[in-house]
């Protein structure tokens, strides 16, 4: 693609957290932008305008006048959009996310993608971290929010560019996993489990989808994976580039030793081909999050980043929103909100917060939200998950429209099963009347953790303000 010929770049379906970064990282760079979606609402309408980027609200074939010179469409958006049938008919020239990030941006810098199941955003927010505290003017775009930057992305000026690999589709014209498009000089896989069930049909599905992720690395690159799973184990094994293991069993290439939980976080020693480097003082909690300490700890080894300043920068990490984030505390009750959905990452989180306060009573609130846990695929899963938890409330599932027939999940179900192991758990039909259900049962020193990819009907504020109100 030749970019000289472009200036007027419009985004189909501009408010989604990556297509409005993207969107702000091209306006910095001298391009006029601007572009429609259907749901333009703060904090991503304030967050546009703030940056000076037109929205249209809505979809319509005017908005195409005069033609831009790019189009970049959103995977959210399918045949039979008014925009996307123009944009066909006069053959104007479109793009999916994942290219326009790789001709605008990958394109002559080397590309570090983090993948996996789990565990993507933390490692490249800990990543992009450690790089920029090093002076290394990383670019970087990431899934959330880290808090050291406070936005989750970055042009940069070095010659690094970290970003988080999605294995969800490109778009409707190109229903490959975004990590593909990327051009990986660096690979890290963190975990494989079956995911995103709208789109993929199986685990193998998925293997394959990473297995072709690593045949894209190449000879010079690396790729950093978790030999604790035998998934990625089998993605990894006809690698064409060098791969270093990581994880917490005694074979991994880098792992970690003498683990201790204390109240700030977790202190570990890293240990690089049996051979001790030094302790790390983690400011996050749980093994999910020593793995990914650990990948971005061999990739800045790679990319000739000293020991001392990676556990400077580490110790001075602040996390990620949404991330067992704080909302706030009221009346001795603290209320915390997690971006967990899938079985394996709400069993971690809970494992890890159960570890950090052994005495406290874990409330977790649970909204089945995602294309998947709308699904009934998970529904068994689910309760093990759950087992860190002293009470467990489940929210109704948001759109079981958009589930197949006769594969709806029922929070019912798995309110009556975790029953049946001797939880507290209860289901409702609405967040209203969890918060009522909440407020006559809370107590001090009680805590509070939220379970759902989206804004869970703004529980968190109604929580904190019915308390305040007690």
């Amino acid at each position: 693609m030749n970019s000289d010929n472009i200036n007027r770049i419009y985004f189909l379906a501009i408010c989604g957290s990556a297509m409005a970064s993207l969107a702000v990282m091209l306006k910095s760079q001298g391009y006029d932008v601007y572009g429609s979606d259907e749901g333009v609402y703060p904090p991503m309408s304030t967050f546009l305008a703030e940056n000076n980027i037109p929205v249209f609200q809505g979809f319509d074939p005017a908005h195409l006048q005069p033609a831009p010179d790019l189009v970049v469409v959103g995977n959210v958006i399918s045949r039979g959009n008014v925009e996307i049938e123009e944009i066909l008919d006069r053959h104007l020239p479109y793009i999916s996310l994942p290219d326009a990030i790789r001709e605008f941006f990958l394109r002559g810098r080397r590309s570090i993608v983090v993948t996996g199941t789990h565990g993507k955003t933390t490692t490249t927010s800990l990543l992009a971290w450690i790089f920029d505290y090093a002076g290394r003017q990383p670019g970087f775009l990431i899934g959330g929010i880290p808090l050291n930057f406070n936005r989750g992305f970055q042009v940069g000026s070095g010659t690094d560019f970290i970003i988080e690999g999605d294995e969800y589709d490109s778009a409707f014209f190109d229903k490959a996993p975004k990590f593909l498009r990327y051009m990986p000089d660096v690979g890290i896989i963190n975990h494989i489990e079956f995911d995103h069930a709208d789109i993929y049909n199986s685990l193998d599905e998925i293997l394959t989808a990473f297995k072709r992720f690593v045949n894209l690395i190449p000879r010079s690159g690396l790729l950093v994976a978790c030999y604790d799973y035998e998934t990625v184990r089998q993605a990894s094994e006809k690698a064409f580039c060098p791969v270093q293991s990581f994880g917490l069993g005694e074979e991994n290439e880098w792992r970690a030793k003498d683990i201790t939980v204390t109240e700030g976080g977790t202190i570990f020693t890293v240990i690089h081909r049996d051979a001790s480097l030094g302790t790390v003082q983690l400011p996050l909690f749980g093994n999910h999050n020593i793995r990914n300490a650990l990948a971005a700890i061999a990739v800045s080894k790679f990319a000739g980043i000293s020991f001392d300043t990676v556990k400077e920068a580490i110790a001075k990490f602040k996390g990620v929103k949404k991330r067992l984030e704080l909302k706030g505390e009221v009346r001795g009750v603290t209320v915390y909100d997690d971006f967990g959905h899938h079985p394996t990452a709400i069993r971690e989180t809970l494992t890890a917060f159960r570890a950090q306060h052994p005495d406290k009573r874990i409330w977790a609130l649970f909204e089945p939200r995602t294309a998947t846990t709308r699904r009934n695929v998970f529904q068994q899963e689910l309760v093990d998950a759950f087992e860190g938890a002293d009470a467990i409330l489940i929210a109704p599932v948001h759109r079981p429209d958009k589930a197949p027939p006769g594969q709806v999940f029922s929070s019912e179900k798995l309110a009556r099963d975790l029953q049946a192991r001797g939880k507290n758990a209860e289901h409702f039909q609405s967040v209203d009347e969890i918060v009522n259900y909440l407020i006559s049962r809370l107590r001090q020193g009680d805590l509070v953790v939220t379970f759902s990819n989206g804004p869970f009907g703004d529980i968190h504020r109604k929580l904190l303000v019915a308390l305040d109100n007690r």
